[in-house]
């Protein structure tokens, strides 16, 4: 699967801006009612739209936060696709990984703490779960060819998937034990020191490999 481009036409732009301003009206929803309390009529009603525009979009109400939880997987692999082959594979896997989950800013905090949010409802909605598992493989499959972009031929199609679900899984594990405790954004604990401490465990068997490049 190829990467994810931004939308090109005014109408493509319009939809997905459209399906964030739902995508924000459920996790604020979510974050103070929970998911159970929550009625697909009211997201659309605090979204400013429709409910067959909200149905037009999304399967189900847990379903509309997959554009927020999807924000960080397409910005961390937007990082690495612009790194050029012969960089280094796992050098760009570790700055990728780490640039993403930076909080630089109060706008990216804020992203960060509304993903702990959906990852605290997620515990005990298996429909939020699935979600956020579908994202995480449909990120998955994109990353494929990134790293086989950046590998250049030096790795085998298998090595290449292995890798691609360990940054995936890194990452998301180290969300999901961020999500559990009240550690802060930034500092020890964080969701990029967690997530480089997993990054570097799981490839630590291909490490000759990933590294031969560098």
């Amino acid at each position: 699967m190829s990467t994810q481009q931004p939308p090109s036409s005014l109408t493509e732009r319009r939809k997905a801006a459209t399906q964030l301003d739902i995508a924000h009206a459920a996790a604020e929803l979510f974050a103070v009612r929970g998911p159970d309390a929550t009625t697909a009529e009211e997201i659309a009603r605090r979204a400013g739209v429709a409910l067959r525009t909200f149905y037009r979009y999304f399967r189900s109400k847990q379903d509309a936060v997959s554009p927020l939880l999807a924000a960080g997987a397409d910005r961390w692999r937007a990082l690495l696709a612009a790194a050029e082959p012969g960089t280094g594979l796992l050098r760009a896997l570790e700055a990728a990984v780490e640039q993403s989950l930076a909080a630089p800013d109060e706008e990216a905090a804020g992203a960060l703490l509304r993903t702990r949010g959906l990852l605290r409802a997620a515990e005990d909605d298996p429909a939020l779960r699935a979600v956020w598992y579908r994202v995480n493989q449909e990120s998955e499959e994109r990353l494929v060819p990134v790293v086989a972009r950046l590998a250049d031929g030096r790795l085998e199609a298998l090595q290449v998937r292995l890798i691609a679900a360990a940054a995936t899984d890194a990452i998301r594990i180290a969300l999901e034990t961020w999500a559990g405790t009240d550690a802060d954004v930034t500092g020890d604990g964080s969701p990029s020191t967690l997530a480089l401490r997993c990054l570097r465990q799981l490839l630590g068997g291909m490490e000759g490999r990933v590294a031969a490049d560098e």
